[in-house]
Formats: structure tokens, C-alpha cells, sequence
């Protein structure tokens, strides 16, 4: 197997270690307490596996190939009528504390060997304390057993595998049943006389053995791992809201979820999930759930919340945040917020649970909005905002109303809704909402046999905070909607996603079909390859646009902001000439500019050499830039470090220290320009915020500043 350490760290690529093609997780049940005192999270995760296309002794990287993984569930069209059956009633096991999660299993490096015969599971992990992994003894749930219609397996290990792989391939027209199957089989004990599986973890994975066993078709198909996450893992954040109170949410970092919980992180493993967490009863837990969870209570001072999903998706899609958010819109003691028009209406809930319509779906088989006659005409799903109690008003204000016009929009340009629900939260101010890791072309890398790969730079610290990428993705979609007609691009958009949804897409997947609907298109010369070739291959805007950019000059919103600019620089070079004009000032006119407009003002006035600081005084004043969203703020901030407008300089400081995802960029300003007192701010700025910060960040700042 190849060692992360023999991965040369120049190259700044993510090991995605997993192998994939030997086995498949097909679900995972989370049983989690969060430990604000000691900042982790803890408990146990149950992987319920299923076995490869490729039959391999080993879970080791092998020879280069493409080899798919082939996805075993039938396509159905009906959803469950059923009410859940009754759980049994034994109590949930209790995560353990760290005295008791002292390994057993654990095998040095020294003795794990890779030369072994034994077939080794790996799983994509960072950074987690793994104390435990033990095989469960799934033939111990009296409800799946009555799933095993072939009683001839006399041998346990046989039956038991032969239970999870009828418990995973139960259709979606059963999926409560499922799920709570998947609940009561994670709660199994260990297999009696069994050892605990052997396991074995280094920087970038958990490797799992179980003696004598050499196949992935005779491992076990169900697997507890007790761990905790570390304080310094990269997949989760703790910090203090905006209130100054402890929280913890994870981060669309570039390793995923791997520091959160032991996972297979390709793409391709996609999968569903069902999670209890536990928290204090001041905090609430939200998670990327499809249900809304009501909390119930869980042992002294703690509630519990249950949250799940039936789509199978990417682990990396998993994220949770867990504070003291208060919902927007909702009556709470010592706060006076007025409720609007309702946002959530329960009558149009849509139920999954009847037969429908019949709909033909290319996906795999889950329970499917897209079946629902009513998901389809359902314009706005419910939604909640959440935030900290010094927000919460500006997100009943601000946020609440303008989420029913976002999700119209949304359905009437992309069709149904893919969840049932949706929940908003303010995050704290140092959230990394920049730039994630992308696959390259068709692969995440070079893919082995068995199915491990790398991603592309996503360790690269710099590339959260690179735009051109997204500029690159906004002038794509312009020159491509501009040569079919918007209206037609639009509805495009809308029949990609009935064909494509709740499956993997490439780029080449949506490009070849744009092209296979407007074929005319061919004809002057776009085809994929010159797509991928003046867009994709290249780091730069192709050439021939940034030639165009004199006709977008032209346009009449960007001449409007022209002649402000103008009156600007006129404004800049008058204002010191005579005491008597200086004291009584210019009268010019400014006219109102939109917020895009006011932007692409700044931008035009940071091309000016110099400006005058009576300029800026006026500037500042006339549009209320430091009231301004955080694009006119940044600009605003630019102009003053540029020309030393030292009466700015706390409109930097505030911009540095409640807008540190945008604020990366600035210190860099800060620093370049030489200035003593501009420096010595940065430095400040980056010692009050430091803990807070987005560790990405807060790398990529230290580097500045040094």
C-alpha cells in the first residue's frame, strides 16, 4: 500500500484512501454526544457494508484502472405505507468516555505489515481517536431475521452477512422499515467469543482486518467504531458566535468529513445516513437532515436529537452545527421579534408515504420527490432561519422574507425541490465560505484498483481563498447561455436536472448534452473539446474575453457609473485648490448607484494613481460605505490602505475581524504596501481573531504577515 508519507507534499494533493472498489458503504447509523467542556465529539458509528465489483485479497492500492463500482439496488417507483415497527425496547448504548475508550485493537505500524494475505478495509480518516472497531452480531434482531426467508445458512457469519445484504438492498418502497432496522442492528452486541477486528490508523486512513479473513465477500457486512474527534481535526470547527458562546459546526474544508467520522470519501460512495446526537439542553443541533428533529431527552442535562436522510449522497455532504441558535421568527423570552407572513406551512408538506404518479428515474433506487405530483408543484418547501441572539432580528428583518422569492426562484428555473425542507443559519463570522476542493476532469486523480485516488491541489492552502475559478464558472455559463438565448438556457437547466438529478454528474455530462439539444451550436466551432481547452485546461480567462470586455464598457449601467466616476477624480483634484473652495467644497451631484453599481465605482477608483483624502471623507459619507455589504466594504477598505486614509483604518479593523472570509485578501494589502501602521494593524487584527478563524485562513494570513 502506498504511505501518505511517500506523497510529495509540493504537489499538494488529498490521498482519497478509501478502497471503494472492494467494498461499498452503503449506510451509517451516528450515535454522537458533543462534549463542550472537553471540545469533542464522541460515540460510535456503524458501518453497514456491502462487497465490490472487484474481487481483490487486499484493500491496497493497486494497478491504475477505472474499474466502476457497480450499484446492486433496483430502480421502484412505489414509497412505504407503512408506520415504522415498534423498536426494541433496550436502551441506546451510552458513548463512552476517553478512560474507557483506551485501545485494545490498535496495531504499531511496526506489526500491521502490508504484506499480509488478510483483506484490509480502508477507510478515508484523519485525526480521529479511534479506540474500538468490533464485528456485530446482526442475527440478534429478531425483526431482520424475518428478511431471511432462506433459513439454509447454518454458519453465523454467513447468515449475518446474508441479513445486511438483504437489509441494504431492501427497496425505497420499504425505507422506514429500513431505517429502523439500520437502528436496531447498530445497537447489536458484539459477536459472541469474537475478538475485537483488528485495526490500524495513519494520517490519512483507518485500516481494518479481520483474522483469517482474505475477501471482502467474507468480511464482516457490519462494523461499530468507537472514536473521538480531536480538538486540531480539520473537518471540525469550535469557536465562539457572535454572542461570544461556545459552538461547533463542521467546515467545507478541503479534507471533507474524514476528521468528523471514519467515512469513505470518493464520490462514488455515495450513501445514506441516520444520526442521534446529543447536546446540553441550552444548545440546538442542526444537521443536513430531510426531517425537521424535535428534541427529547437524553440522560441529565442533555437532549438528543435524530435526524436521517434515504438519498444516497457523498459523505462529505454530511455537516451539523450545533450552538445556542435561536429560530428567527419564533417568539423567545427577553427577545421582541414580530413574526411575518408564515414561511412554513405545514398543508404543503409533501408526504411520500402514497402511491403517485408513476415517474421514471435513472438514479438509484431512494424515495424520490421527483414521484410526488405534489413536490412538483410545491413552489417553497418549509424553512427555517436560525441564528445567535444578537443576529436574530436582522434574520427575522432580512433573511426570513427572502427566502420564499429564493426557493420560487429556484423551483421555477431547476423544477422540484430535492429535499423537503430546508434550514438557514447565521454562521460565526470566521466560517471559511470560500473555495472547495474540485475533482480534475473525469477522475479525482489517478484511480487504482482499488478505487483510491487523490484530489488535485486540495491541500494547496491557497486555493480556498483563489477566485478565478468561480469568475471562470460565471463567464462559462454567460457565453454559453448568450449563444442559445437566456430564456432557452434556462429551460435547459430544468430538463439537465429531471435527467441528471440525484445522480453524479461530470462537467462532460452537462456540456454534451447542451450540445446534443442545440447541435447548431457546432457549427461555429464550440464543441467539447474547444470548451475544456479555452476554459478548462487553461489557469487563465480565455483570451478572446477579456478582449470583450470594451463592449460590456459600453453598456448604459456601466456608463452611468463612468460619469460618476469622473465626477469623482474631478472632485479628487479640485478639492485642495483655493481656501475658499476648500472650505465651502464643490457642488456636484452625485447621483444613487445600485449596490453592483457602487461596487464596480470602487473598482474603477482603485485604478486612480491618487485621490485625495477630502475625497475620500465625501465618498465615505455619501453612500455610507461602511454600512455597505461586505463587496463594497472590501473595496472600501482597498481605497483607504491604498492612499493611507488613516481615519478608515477602523472600518478596516472591523472589516478584518467580522468579515474574515473576504478579509484573507486584505492583509495581503496591509502588508505590501510597506507601511509601519499598516502592518502593525494587521498584526493586531490577526492576534484579536486568531482563535476564531478558519484554520485555512488564518495559514494563509500568517504566511503574509511574517
Amino acid at each position: 500500500m502506498e504511505s501518505n508519507r511517500d506523497l510529495d507534499p509540493n504537489k499538494d494533493d488529498l490521498p482519497l484512501r478509501a478502497n471503494t472498489n472492494h467494498m461499498l458503504v452503503r449506510h451509517y447509523v451516528l450515535d454522537l454526544t458533543v462534549h463542550f467542556q472537553r471540545k469533542v465529539i464522541g460515540g460510535s458509528i456503524v458501518l453497514f457494508l456491502e462487497p465490490g465489483v472487484v474481487s481483490s485479497k487486499h484493500g491496497e492500492l493497486g494497478d491504475i484502472s477505472n474499474t466502476p463500482v457497480q450499484n446492486l439496488s433496483q430502480v421502484s417507483s412505489k414509497h412505504d405505507v407503512s408506520s415504522p415497527i415498534t423498536p426494541e425496547p433496550n436502551k441506546v448504548i451510552p458513548p463512552e468516555e476517553p478512560s474507557c475508550l483506551c485501545g485494545g485493537n490498535d496495531v504499531s505500524s511496526v506489526l500491521w505489515g502490508d504484506e499480509s494475505e488478510e483483506f484490509t478495509l480502508v477507510l478515508d480518516c484523519c485525526d480521529l481517536t479511534v479506540s474500538k472497531v468490533e464485528e456485530l452480531d446482526v442475527t440478534t434482531v429478531a425483526d431482520l431475521k424475518k428478511l431471511d426467508v432462506d433459513q439454509q445458512h447454518a454458519n453465523t457469519d454467513l447468515q449475518s452477512s446474508s441479513l445486511v445484504q438483504r437489509l441494504v438492498s431492501m427497496p425505497s418502497v420499504s425505507w422506514r422499515l429500513q431505517h429502523e432496522l439500520y437502528m436496531q442492528c447498530s445497537r447489536s452486541p458484539t459477536v459472541h467469543n469474537a475478538q475485537p477486528l483488528r485495526f490500524h490508523t495513519d494520517r490519512w486512513s483507518l485500516q481494518i482486518r479481520k483474522e483469517g479473513v482474505c475477501t471482502p465477500r467474507d468480511f464482516p457486512h457490519a462494523v461499530r467504531i468507537w472514536y473521538e474527534t480531536n480538538l486540531t481535526g480539520g473537518s471540525v470547527r469550535w469557536t465562539n458566535d457572535q454572542d461570544a458562546r461556545c459552538c461547533v459546526y463542521t467546515m467545507g474544508s478541503p479534507i471533507n468529513n474524514r476528521a468528523l467520522f471514519p467515512c469513505q470519501e470518493p464520490p462514488v460512495a455515495m450513501s445514506t445516513w441516520q444520526a442521534r446526537v446529543r447536546a446540553p439542553c441550552d444548545y440546538t443541533v442542526l444537521m443536513s437532515g430531510e426531517n425537521q428533529a424535535f428534541p427529547k431527552p437524553a440522560e441529565t442535562g442533555f437532549l438528543q436529537w435524530d435526524y436521517y436522510v434515504t438519498m444516497p449522497m457523498p459523505a462529505s455532504t454530511f455537516t451539523i452545527a450545533v450552538g445556542q441558535w435561536l429560530e428567527a421568527g419564533v417568539k423567545h423570552p427577553n427577545f421582541e421579534v414580530e413574526k411575518t407572513d408564515k414561511p412554513y406551512n405545514k398543508e404543503l408538506s409533501v408526504s411520500l408515504d402514497n402511491d403517485d404518479q408513476q415517474y421514471v428515474c435513472s438514479h438509484m433506487d431512494y424515495p424520490c420527490r421527483f414521484m410526488a405530483s405534489a413536490a412538483r408543484t410545491q413552489t417553497v418547501i418549509p424553512h427555517r432561519v436560525f441564528a445567535p441572539p444578537c443576529h436574530l432580528q436582522k434574520a427575522n428583518d432580512m433573511v426570513l422574507p427572502l427566502l420564499p422569492l429564493c426557493l420560487t426562484a429556484a423551483h421555477s428555473v431547476l423544477g422540484v425541490h430535492p429535499f423537503s425542507r430546508l434550514d438557514v443559519l447565521i454562521v460565526p463570522s470566521g466560517f471559511s465560505s470560500l473555495g472547495m476542493a474540485r475533482p480534475n476532469k473525469e477522475n479525482t486523480g489517478e484511480v487504482s484498483e482499488s478505487g483510491a485516488s487523490v484530489v488535485k491541489h486540495a491541500l494547496n492552502p491557497e486555493k480556498p481563498f483563489m477566485q478565478v475559478h468561480y469568475l471562470k464558472g460565471y463567464f462559462l455559463l454567460k457565453f454559453l447561455a448568450d449563444q442559445v438565448g437566456e430564456k432557452k438556457f434556462l429551460d435547459f437547466f430544468k430538463v439537465f436536472v429531471g435527467k441528471f438529478h440525484g445522480q453524479l454528474i461530470l462537467s462532460q455530462d452537462f456540456l454534451q448534452m447542451l450540445l446534443d439539444t442545440f447541435p447548431g451550436m457546432s457549427s461555429r466551432s464550440i464543441t467539447l473539446e474547444a470548451i475544456f481547452s479555452d476554459w478548462l485546461d487553461t489557469p487563465e480567462m480565455p483570451e478572446w474575453l477579456r478582449d470583450s470586455c470594451s463592449e460590456w464598457l459600453r453598456t448604459p449601467v456601466v456608463q452611468e457609473v463612468k460619469e460618476e466616476v469622473a465626477k469623482w477624480i474631478h472632485f479628487s483634484g479640485s478639492a485642495g485648490k483655493g481656501s475658499k473652495r476648500k472650505r465651502a467644497g464643490p457642488k456636484v451631484n452625485f447621483k444613487e448607484l445600485s449596490p453592483e453599481q457602487l461596487v464596480l465605482l470602487l473598482e474603477f477608483l482603485l485604478e486612480e494613481p491618487m485621490l485625495s483624502l477630502s475625497m475620500l471623507r465625501l465618498l465615505q459619507t455619501t453612500y455610507n460605505l461602511q454600512a455597505q455589504d461586505a463587496e463594497v466594504k472590501h473595496r472600501w477598505c482597498e481605497l483607504a490602505v491604498k492612499h493611507k486614509h488613516t481615519a478608515a483604518y477602523r472600518d478596516v479593523e472591523q472589516f478584518l475581524i467580522h468579515d474574515q472570509a473576504m478579509g484573507v485578501y486584505l492583509y495581503g494589502e496591509l502588508m505590501v504596501q510597506e507601511d509601519a501602521r499598516q502592518q502593525a494593524l494587521a498584526r493586531r487584527c490577526l492576534s484579536l481573531i486568531k482563535d476564531d478563524m478558519d484554520q485555512s485562513a488564518c495559514r494563509v494570513v500568517e504566511e503574509m504577515i511574517l
